[in-house]
């Protein structure tokens, strides 16, 4: 399980539309002056504000990173029910996925969340940062292939050989930007494979593919102070 949040800032909302849709959004700033942005991506069964994001944003602000959020296309806000379950949003996803739901208008999403950060006071012109595992591998890399302010990214989690899976190749041949691509060794959801494929796909020349122990999960523990380290090591200065 995600490790618990015991000291982190309430977020602050942020008025995002796109296409007249209402895209909920949050981000939160560290105290002093922000040194970098990171957009963090939530999994297909979390929303902006689970545990996997929290934990993201607790890692990040220390280091003088601002953290933006938004909810995936059937999670969080988005929902009718309002319900928060992982289980349900689990479902809702895996539906939404094969269905297409979300395929390149999340990305489209996700830069309109960034243009509404970056005009708030403190924010324009900082380096960005991208971390997205597993539903926010399969949503980031339609936006890391058109997004060129975003310097760095965190992957993985996701293979070419997942169903309606075949379009990400082509987007990650664009990536360019330096990449850390995690792998659960015994993923029970992706296989070595496709995921080895999904990687090799990439077309940056900076990206490292690193494999840890054990079934699918969220970026925690060691494994989410490598992912933070590798963004903070690209985006601020030594």
């Amino acid at each position: 399980m995600t490790e618990p949040i015991t000291s982190l800032p309430s977020p602050t909302p942020l008025p995002v539309t796109h296409a007249g849709v209402r895209v909920p959004t949050v981000f939160w700033s560290p105290e002093a002056p922000s040194r970098g942005i990171v957009l963090a991506s939530h999994g297909g069964s979390g929303h902006k504000l689970s545990q996997a994001v929290l934990a993201i944003a607790a890692r990040c602000l220390p280091l003088g990173l601002s953290v933006l959020a938004i909810d995936g296309p059937v999670q969080g806000d988005r929902r009718s029910d309002g319900s928060l379950d992982p289980a349900v949003a689990r479902l809702a996803f895996r539906e939404a996925w094969r269905a297409g739901v979300g395929r390149t208008g999340m990305a489209q999403e996700w830069r309109a969340a960034l243009d509404a950060l970056l005009a708030l006071p403190g924010h324009a012109g900082l380096p960005i940062g991208y971390i997205g595992v597993s539903m926010g591998t399969a949503y980031g890399l339609p936006l890391l292939a058109t997004e060129p302010r975003i310097r760095a990214a965190v992957l993985g989690l996701w293979g070419t050989t997942y169903p309606a899976s075949e379009h990400l190749a082509a987007h990650a041949q664009r990536v360019q930007c330096p990449v850390w691509f995690t792998q659960q060794w015994n993923d029970e959801f992706f296989d070595r494979e496709g995921t080895f494929a999904l990687f090799d796909a990439i077309g940056s020349s900076d990206k490292r593919l690193v494999a840890y122990p054990g079934p699918h999960r969220e970026l925690e523990g060691a494994r989410l102070a490598d992912a933070v380290s590798f963004i903070a090591g690209r985006l601020l200065p030594a």
